[in-house]
């Protein structure tokens, strides 16, 4: 630096005046002891800035870990008030084609999700025009289907929530957009005592939409409170 003149008067005045500035600048740093390893030669170990490489290592893990936390946070928190703002939606209506309409719409849109659809199981299974106007929002199905279809491809009992990768869409369920959607939230439903089950399939076109890696509880918490409404519409 001393035989060029302007580095000596702008440079190293710059990195006097403020020293603190040099020691946060982790590349302007790691080119220093670069530099200083170099000037040292190759049969001189340096276990001090050894260590520091590692500890450089360490935070930077540290710091994306912090940003995945973070991110998750994030996500968690817009997934909790999509939930929470569709809950409030199937509660307005007054009426229960209504109520069977919103969740076939303004809830799916709510959730992103690409099709919404009600399994209600019968003892009675006949075609019913007022099931065919409502879009395919509802299915009748006969006792003992919505557990088949839970476990169609594994063993052992039906769970609350099953989430899932769909190769053959049922076209039963998901009528014509069957062909389109790639993955599925199924939400059984205790419609209380003396009656059969329900189920709630949420069906989308990205295959990675619903996987079972994902978390469950909100959509505990969404089959839960629809649920109850519809014992409500059903006593």
């Amino acid at each position: 630096m001393s035989s060029n003149p302007k580095l000596e008067d702008n440079l190293r005045a710059a990195i006097l005046a403020e020293p603190d500035v040099v020691l946060d600048d982790k590349d302007l740093m790691q080119a220093l002891v670069s530099a200083n390893e170099r000037a040292r030669g190759d049969n001189v170990i340096d276990l001090r800035g050894i260590a520091m490489q590692r500890l450089e290592a360490r935070l930077d893990r540290l710091e994306d870990t912090h940003r995945s936390v973070i991110a998750a946070a994030y996500e968690n928190l817009a997934g909790t008030n999509q939930v929470h703002r569709a809950i409030l939606r199937l509660l307005e209506p007054v009426e229960f084609e209504d109520f069977l309409r919103a969740l076939g719409s303004d809830v799916a849109d709510i959730l992103r999700v690409d099709h919404i659809t009600l399994v209600l199981e019968t003892t009675v299974v006949q075609d019913d025009p007022a099931v065919d106007k409502l879009g395919g929002v509802l299915t009748i199905a006969e006792p003992g289907f919505i557990d088949q279809y839970l476990t169609i491809d594994r063993g052992g009992p039906a769970r609350d929530v099953t989430l899932r990768e769909v190769h053959h869409p049922n076209r039963r369920i998901f009528g014509a957009l069957a062909d389109q959607l790639r993955s599925e939230a199924c939400l059984k439903l205790d419609l209380g005592p003396g009656r059969l089950p329900g189920m709630i399939v949420m069906g989308a076109r990205n295959p990675r939409h619903f996987t079972p890696q994902l978390g469950t509880d909100l959509l505990s918490f969404f089959a839960g409170v629809f649920e109850r409404s519809m014992r409500h519409w059903l006593s």
